[in-house]
């Protein structure tokens, strides 16, 4: 068992799936960083100094609380951070693709043939 673990990785495959999800991580929290530091303050801005983060709506009618304080109190729908996760989602998939993209056009290919 042990020599078959040992080929499976040496072919390379197990090191490109650990190096993929150690940069995939690290590149998360880059994104994170980029949403909830750079984008949204300014989203905040033009809206009237709305923290997004901050969003939610009390399922039992409290209101006058910050989301960490209403969620001890409750149920909330935190559509705030939903949002940010939205963007994160969508910031990391226009990444990834700008990076197939650029992948198969070395090789040759357009993406979704």
């Amino acid at each position: 068992m042990f020599s078959e673990f040992k080929a499976f990785i040496d072919k390379g495959n197990a090191m490109d799936l650990a190096v993929g999800v150690i940069i995939g991580a690290a590149f998360g929290k880059i994104v994170d960083s980029l949403v909830n530091d750079i984008i949204m303050p300014v989203v905040g801005l033009l809206t009237g100094g709305i923290d997004f983060a901050q969003r939610f709506i009390a399922l039992n009618g409290q209101t006058g609380m910050a989301l960490d304080e209403a969620r001890k109190h409750g149920a909330v729908l935190a559509y705030g951070s939903f949002i940010n996760t939205v963007l994160n989602f969508v910031i990391v998939a226009f990444a990834i693709f700008l990076m197939v993209r650029q992948m198969n056009r070395l090789r040759g290919t357009k993406v979704g043939s």
